[in-house]
């Protein structure tokens, strides 16, 4: 944005880097971190950098076994954790870290590096044991030893989850643990699972984790230092800031494109909202429809592709396919997504009267042409991603190398401009700083991931090792056997997986959220004749939702605490404004086609599109009381009903759901003509 163009922009009350700050350490644990200065926070950053190359290393050169690769990056991990997330918040003295913390540290990182550099010698002795029970008396020597081994590494990484993430996952972990032992499993056995197997702390969660997602998130680091969130709201708001009530449009579509970088609800929530919330108060939203506003918009960045808030990775292998297919058949899905929120935003503002913002205010559209090469690293990632030219690790590192490059034009110009004398060193100086400075961010981010995933796989070593899965399933099918329609049946069966899904998708990250959902809520869908791809949409649609679903409602609670409003009216705001991601779901599990099941034809297709654009923008219409004039509680029942009828597949329901709306619009139309005529 040139100069001219940012003084041109409104007035708003934009809160401090500091306030910005106080609501991520509030409602993001990832923030709440240590504080270093100096030497040690020199150090630190060091630590951090060279493990993100340590992590573009090791997906693209390194050819260990997958046991030592990932003992290797998760006792890094946990170092690196300790070194950044206090017991407490509080605990955020300068360059102060307690003794325990040291301990803990050289131990949970210790078992890990000791499993590493072991390897070798335990799994002859771990393959030449019983498959059963591998610990068993005089089956390994010193079992003992190995089994506090385990239990130290699983407790260290726990308190570092505690930390980091937070205590819902670790809450579900913690009752799966007792359930398992309650099942008849003993110690040992728990111990080989959940430390030194497949099923447990190494499993598939993690692996991807390190092979895919931890360099897509150093991508995301040096993405963001290109200026490229700032580019996404200067767009948003050229495009849509002038129209009716144009800041709340602007939050959606600045948050639909910065969620593809972001991959985390709360983190998306204050960093466009910081901008778009205080601008939809001053323009005359209330501060409980302006915070839900940035949450929802901020949640459905998690579900927009290509990135997915990095859960693409784990769904393309949980759903044995390819990464490039993944982030096709949700378009669909995420667009009808922004779409319920953009007409729920459009008739708020219809009914509140209130306007855009001035052109002459806003940032030109040509200036921002000028800047269109920030999208050269994304558009190359997905060109090379979706081609096949190049596997997702290399493409993903040719795309930090462009993400660099592109930077330094801006680089260059803030040189020049702060350093008359010496321009060319400053530069050099500036492009290093950015360069570390994004390592390091990259690292950072990487730690709360990979804890996540790795509880996420305890969380499924303990599933798969009591089989409860099947035991969910059959409660599941067993309820909905009890109705006998066979559509009312799935019906139910769905509600009940919906509602499974919110209860333990609260709190947890994103990647976390759909390794818990595809371990426990997935399978039963399958079970019922849901196919796989639909399955897994729809547990990761609902597990997305609960950031913004009341009690747990970060996303919303972050957003109402940069609107100054009641945190549970907004909780309850941006869960109407997403009523598109409570019916979206239902729709591809009955109509496959959406995500592109079994190569439907593009009539088809359209059918479904515009039938589900219509049925939202009825229910959206009837939440909102308002359409040309507000409407009465009849009609809006009317809407709900005719809503509902077009997204149920099927033409019948279609052409019923469709006369019902259109006769409520030419209703409405007709009572405002009449209106105008009387007055």
């Amino acid at each position: 944005m040139s100069e001219k163009d940012k003084r041109s922009l409104p007035d708003v009350e934009v809160g401090t880097a500091a306030d910005m700050d106080e609501v991520m350490r509030k409602y993001d644990r990832e923030s709440a971190t240590r504080i270093w200065e100096g030497r040690p926070k020199l150090l630190v950053s060091v630590v951090m950098a060279l493990f993100s190359v340590y992590c573009i290393w090791l997906t693209l050169r390194c050819n260990w076994d997958m046991p030592i690769r990932l003992s290797s990056f998760l006792g890094l991990i946990i170092v690196m954790g300790y070194l950044t997330y206090p017991a407490r918040k509080n605990h955020v003295r300068p360059n102060s870290m307690p003794w325990y913390d040291f301990v803990l540290m050289f131990l949970g990182a210790g078992s890990f590096f000791y499993y590493c550099v072991n390897y070798m010698t335990l799994a002859k002795l771990l393959t030449s044991a019983a498959k059963i029970n591998p610990f068993v008396e005089g089956s390994v020597p010193n079992a003992w030893f190995y089994i506090i081994l385990g239990i130290v590494g699983i407790a260290c990484l726990a308190e570092l989850c505690r930390r980091c993430v937070g205590l819902p996952i670790l809450c579900v972990a913690g009752v799966l643990l007792v359930y398992t032992f309650a099942s008849g499993q003993n110690l040992a056995r728990v111990v080989y699972t959940l430390f030194y197997g497949t099923s447990g702390v190494m499993a598939t969660p993690i692996q991807v984790c390190a092979k895919f997602i931890a360099v897509f998130i150093i991508f995301g680091a040096f993405l963001e230092r290109t200026g490229i969130s700032n580019f996404f709201i200067d767009l948003a708001n050229s495009l849509a800031g002038s129209t009716s009530g144009g800041p709340a449009k602007v939050a959606v579509i600045s948050s639909a494109l910065c969620g593809m970088v972001s991959g985390s609800s709360v983190g998306n929530t204050v960093t466009t909202g910081s901008v778009t919330i205080p601008m939809m108060k001053r323009t005359g939203y209330q501060g409980e429809f302006a915070g839900a506003v940035e949450a929802a918009a901020s949640t459905g960045g998690q579900i927009m592709p290509p990135i997915m808030g990095a859960a693409a990775f784990l769904m393309a292998e949980f759903m044995d396919t390819t990464y490039p297919d993944v982030a096709v058949k949700a378009i669909l899905p995420a667009l009808l997504y922004f779409t319920g929120i953009f007409i729920a935003v459009h008739l708020e503002a219809r009914r509140l009267d209130l306007k855009g913002i001035p052109r002459d205010q806003l940032p030109r559209f040509g200036n921002l042409v000028k800047s269109i090469y920030l999208l050269l690293p994304l558009v190359v990632l997905v060109w090379m991603a979706s081609t096949n030219v190049r596997t997702l690790q290399f493409s993903a590192s040719i795309a930090i190398v462009l993400a660099i490059l592109v930077s330094l034009p801006h680089l260059f110009a803030g040189s020049r401009a702060q350093h008359a004398e010496g321009a060319a060193v400053h530069f050099v100086k500036d492009t290093g700083s950015m360069i570390l400075g994004s390592l390091e961010a990259g690292g950072r981010s990487c730690i709360t991931v990979a804890v996540a995933c790795s509880v996420a796989g305890i969380v499924s070593g303990c599933i798969t090792v009591t089989g409860l899965a099947s035991k969910l399933i059959n409660g599941v099918i067993n309820i909905s056997n009890m109705i006998p329609f066979p559509t009312l049946s799935l019906f139910i069966a769905l509600f009940l997986t919906m509602l499974c899904c919110i209860v333990l998708g609260m709190g947890v990250p994103t990647t976390a959220n759909y390794c818990i959902m595809a371990s426990t809520c997935a399978p039963i869908l399958i079970q019922l004749g849901i196919g796989k791809i639909p399955a897994h949409f729809f547990v990761f649609y609902f597990g997305i939702v609960a950031d913004i679903t009341p009690p747990v409602a970060l996303a919303a609670y972050a957003g109402s605490a940069i609107a100054k409003s009641d945190p549970m009216k907004t909780g309850v705001n941006a869960t109407k404004l997403a009523i598109a991601a409570f019916i979206v779901p239902y729709i591809f599990a009955y109509s496959p086609a959406m995500l592109f099941v079994d190569n439907p034809g593009v009539l088809q297709v359209a059918q479904i599109v515009i039938s589900a654009l219509l049925g939202i923008f009825g229910v959206a219409a009837a939440l909102n009381g308002y359409l040309f004039r507000p409407i009465p509680r009849w009609m809006r029942l009317a809407l709900v009903v005719a809503g509902l009828a077009m997204m149920v597949p099927g033409s019948a329901t279609d052409v019923v759901g469709l006369v019902a709306l259109a006769a409520v619009v030419l209703y409405q139309k007709s009572m405002v003509k009449r209106e105008a005529a009387g007055a």
